[in-house]
């Protein structure tokens, strides 16, 4: 098959051309000029692996693009818990979609789009596991992200009801090896967390979120494009635990102490008011923000089990997904943190 990617120098979009490309298919990533591809393939002479310049929110660039394409893998989005411009949430992941949706019907060639949604899309689930059947109640949203992946869903809902050959998928919280990007909240915290910069648990253990390896993920997209039945929605999440339980993975992994407090949420919540300020005057995004504590104020759990039905999607658990050999990262500001496994710079995305 002939696969063009959107958002193919992101974390999940690069992995995706990888697995795409190792199963045989041929890979069209789109990229803007500005974009990091250091962690793409090199483009090949016979045409198995080729870039395509542009952007989602531009639909000429995508028109170009799409021409010979036979399915579409929507992951591009922007995945900030906060931005100072909250409108680029709208022209990205809604507009976006819209343009992606709109250039599909204008290519004759497209016979399937795979839409990367969010588990955000679906909403909060306190105190219980939600299915595909789960509807955001729309009346609260903890971040602006999460509102634009809802009204996202509803234009891709809406284009299967009239007959567009989308499928669409719900990834949980991505870990695993890869890319750190700027949407990686979670691995910000962990490199925190190793550097001794966060010393203690975040809350108290009550959140839950549902933690899904990166090739997990991109297996169910793969396994969507051959079996995923049009109009349909699947969940590709994984095991559904705290971050206290990740922290302490992390730290028996990494042969460390475990942390021995835990940081109120209020604490953090102003903290992260603190880093919106600091913002202000230098120009670089909070690691944690007010909307990063309100998403953990709440739980968001979810039942994988219609992908493993239909999709033979077969996730693993975080113990199994964190068992590997030795790895250094280093961050941006030269400090190097000396881990025992690989996948626990958990390099997490909160995905959309």
């Amino acid at each position: 098959m002939k696969a063009l990617v959107t958002g193919a120098s992101g974390y999940l979009g690069g992995r995706l051309c990888h697995g795409l490309l190792k199963q045989g298919h041929s890979v069209r990533a789109l990229v803007r000029r500005t974009s990091d591809i250091s962690e793409l393939p090199p483009p090949s002479t016979g045409g198995a692996f080729e870039l395509a310049y542009g952007d989602i929110t531009d639909y000429q660039s995508l028109l170009d693009a799409f021409s010979g394409s036979q399915v579409i893998f929507h992951a591009a989005a922007i995945v900030e818990p906060w931005l100072p411009d909250p409108s680029k949430f709208l022209s990205v992941n809604v507009e976006g979609l819209n343009n992606v949706l709109k250039a599909a019907k204008e290519t004759e060639t497209i016979e399937k789009i795979i839409y990367t949604s969010s588990f955000f899309a679906l909403g909060s689930t306190d105190g219980y596991a939600a299915d595909e059947n789960q509807m955001h109640c729309e009346k609260r949203f903890c971040t602006e992200y999460e509102r634009s992946k809802m009204i996202a869903d509803k234009i891709a809902s809406q284009a299967a009801a009239e007959g567009v050959p989308i499928v669409m998928l719900y990834p949980g919280v991505i870990y695993g090896p890869g890319k750190l990007t700027s949407g990686n909240i979670v691995a910000q915290l962990l490199i925190e967390r190793f550097a001794g910069r966060l010393p203690g648990y975040i809350g108290y253990g009550k959140d839950k979120f549902s933690f899904v390896h990166v090739d997990d993920v991109v297996d169910g997209h793969i396994a969507a494009m051959d079996k995923g039945r049009q109009g349909e929605r699947y969940l590709l999440t994984g095991e559904n635990a705290s971050f206290k339980l990740v922290f302490d993975m992390a730290a028996i992994i990494s042969e460390t102490k475990k942390p021995r407090f835990s940081i109120p949420l209020w604490i953090i919540e102003s903290y992260g008011w603190l880093l919106v300020l600091v913002y202000r005057l230098t120009g670089n995004l909070p690691l944690i923000s007010p909307p990063t504590v309100h998403v953990l104020r709440h739980q968001w759990a979810y039942s994988c089990e219609k992908a493993k039905t239909e999709l033979g999607y077969n996730p693993r658990s975080l113990e199994e997904g964190t068992e590997r050999g030795p790895s250094m990262v280093e961050e941006p500001g030269g400090d190097q943190i000396l881990r025992k496994n690989a996948y626990c710079n958990t390099f997490v995305a909160l995905h959309g």
